[in-house]
């Protein structure tokens, strides 16, 4: 296992961290909570959950594999999280954070996330005057939580607004093999900045392992996509943890024997990267942002048509990607959107820019009547 310092706070956290998200639920708890221990016994030792994870029993399933590694609790770090929106004011952070440490069964938390950021008004919710922050720092006073930390889905340009302020002593960001090129900006600021870096969906929410074959092409040689997109996040000196959702004690193998090998991947590497993405991926948006800004009623191209990308990749219905909308409205690399699809006036600069050359004009119109179904359904019901 590779060991990295987390920012400037003087702690060695394991390369792969555990995401509590991805548990089978089918199997009893305690079932669950060997997993976790399993992953502490192959040298993870940064363990994240939150409130809500598979049906509101991860932070549980945490607090049962904690109990059963008492012994060895300064071994490793917990993590947990609050949304700004839920917790509005320093009374309701508090007992949010009360409620964790009882779920956990522990005295502590290590890191404590501002959760899901994907708004600039949800930050500005977050800080402000007797807000979420300010009961954040109460607690960490109170050696409830050691270091307080943030979760993004901001735009990177964003990402760098928001972590310049110095607030936080860490970020967690998605970012993987197939989207870094959009994220890569909020990454590399926090890491000048001497923050943790976390990333989240290393595998692209599952899309990666899902279509092997068809993104063969990120792997070098015996290496599948899969490992392949493990082992970019893990060996990149920029990023601190990468978070794995582990559902098998082989998920934990993989993972294991991609940071036991890894090698760092250099500023060649990248570029490298950077040219296999975008040659093999002709018909899908790699994120490389620039049709961002170009749109004159603000419409997020970007996000959008990496949301498009799900359709081509996983061949969904209109009814499938209408019902995934809707949750990428609202956690999703959409939910920022200051325009949506509709707005959409088929100027064409964000085509002439398109290093793809993509028919993003036609892929808006199909999503602008998902956008449609979707507004008509939630009116009814």
């Amino acid at each position: 296992m590779i060991y990295k310092p987390y920012g400037k706070t003087g702690l060695n956290v394991s390369a792969v961290g555990f995401g509590g998200m991805r548990f089978d639920i089918k199997q009893s708890q305690a079932e669950n909570a060997k997993l976790l221990q399993y992953a502490v016994d192959q040298g993870i030792n940064y363990l994240d959950t939150a409130p809500a994870y598979c049906e509101d029993q991860s932070e549980d399933i945490f607090g049962l594999a904690i109990k059963n590694m008492a012994d060895k609790r300064d071994q490793f770090y917990v993590s947990t999280k609050g949304m700004p929106e839920s917790f509005d004011t320093a009374e309701k952070a508090i007992a949010q954070v009360d409620k964790s440490l009882s779920r956990l069964k522990t005295d502590y938390i290590d890191f404590y996330y501002v959760w899901c950021v994907r708004k600039w008004s949800q930050y500005e919710l977050a800080m402000q005057p007797g807000g979420q922050y300010e009961g954040l720092l109460k607690c960490k006073e109170q050696g409830k939580i050691k270091h307080i930390v943030v979760s993004t889905h901001l735009r990177g340009p964003e990402v760098e607004d928001l972590i310049s302020k110095q607030e936080f002593e860490g970020v967690l960001l998605g970012v993987n093999i197939l989207n870094f090129l959009y994220r890569w900006d909020g990454v590399q600021a926090a890491a000048k900045l001497d923050m943790g870096v976390v990333a989240m969906n290393p595998l692209s929410g599952g899309l990666i392992p899902q279509n092997e074959e068809f993104l063969s092409f990120l792997g070098a040689e015996n290496e599948t996509a899969t490992e392949a997109a493990l082992r970019f996040c893990i060996s990149c000196p920029q990023i601190t943890v990468t978070l794995n959702g582990f559902t098998t004690k082989e998920h934990i193998d993989t993972a294991c024997k991609v940071a036991g090998n890894a090698t760092p991947f250099t500023d060649e590497d990248v570029q490298r990267i950077r040219s296999q993405v975008t040659n093999n991926m002709d018909s899908l948006c790699t994120g490389c942002g620039y049709c961002m800004g170009r749109c004159p009623v603000e419409i997020p191209i970007a996000s959008y048509m990496q949301f498009y990308n799900q359709k081509l990749l996983k061949n969904k219905t209109d009814e499938e990607m209408t019902k995934e909308l809707g949750f990428d409205h609202q956690w999703g690399m959409t939910a920022d959107r200051k325009a949506s699809a509709a707005a959409c006036v088929n100027c064409g600069r964000c085509e002439m820019a398109c290093t793809q050359h993509l028919d993003i004009v036609k892929r808006l119109e199909t999503t602008a009547e998902w956008e449609k179904t979707l507004e008509n359904s939630q009116q009814n019901g």
